[in-house]
């Protein structure tokens, strides 16, 4: 009798510890949009420019392991100010290896985020997904079917909020060598773009100006990384032209 209710309370306790990363991460995401917001902005990298110099210079490596590191919680949490980490990081440590260490840290807390939900919801709802009929299970063997191609695009569109890009894959049942793949190389041209603006702080700052966020919608940079998409999803055109010929 016992021994029943103690796998009782196991199994109601196990849904609440699979959830528990995920309530975490959602608290923290809250309370640092409300007490975070007016520190990770530009006018505080701004206002701290000297003292971060000077500091790197001081301790450099201790300086790289702390970044990486802040990068790592600000994205694991959903925290504001991803943004101005990159800049920070470009700022810091130059286009390379600042943009190193920003896709470095990136990749980390979107694995860390996306292993959250993975223990939480991903696997159940997977199940589901996996055992549904119709449309939904349509859907659900072309994403698998095309994994790789999917990952790449939705790192590479500007317009895909990087959140969404690390929970939908973890929902999908997207094994963890795969994601970590794709987000390290798929983040790489948005954040030597930004990572580039970073490094030319110095000056902006200088001009008492702000930086031009909007650089990565200009023609000689969106047409690249668009080109980058349209060979992600050659795949996809190729099994779909493929799949009508077969009909």
């Amino acid at each position: 009798m016992t021994d029943v209710t103690d796998e009782k309370q196991d199994d109601t306790r196990n849904p609440i510890l699979k959830r528990l990363p995920l309530i975490v991460i959602a608290i923290v995401a809250i309370l640092g949009a409300i007490f975070l917001r007016d520190y990770l902005t530009f006018d505080a990298l701004a206002e701290n420019r000297e003292a971060l110099i000077a500091f790197r210079d001081s301790n450099y490596l201790l300086t790289v392991l702390v970044f990486i590191a802040a990068y790592v919680v600000i994205v694991a949490f959903s925290l504001p100010g991803a943004t101005i980490a990159t800049l920070t990081g470009g700022f810091l440590f130059a286009t390379f290896p600042g943009a190193l260490f920003n896709v470095t840290g990136a990749t980390i807390g979107a694995t860390a985020i996306f292993m959250a939900a993975r223990w939480g919801f991903g696997e159940k709802l997977g199940a589901k997904l996996e055992g549904s009929e119709g449309v939904v299970k349509k859907i659900k063997d072309g994403i698998d079917e095309n994994q790789w191609s999917m990952l790449f695009l939705i790192r590479l569109v500007p317009a895909v909020p990087f959140f969404m890009a690390n929970l939908v894959p973890a929902f999908m049942q997207v094994p963890v060598r795969r994601f970590v793949i794709s987000t390290f190389l798929g983040i790489i041209p948005g954040a030597v773009v930004y990572t580039s603006v970073g490094a030319g702080l110095g000056e902006v700052f200088a001009r008492g100006e702000t930086p031009d966020l909007g650089i990565i919608f200009e023609p000689a940079i969106i047409i690249p990384i668009l080109g980058l998409c349209a060979l992600a999803a050659m795949p996809i055109i190729i099994k779909a032209v493929r799949g009508k010929k077969g009909l």
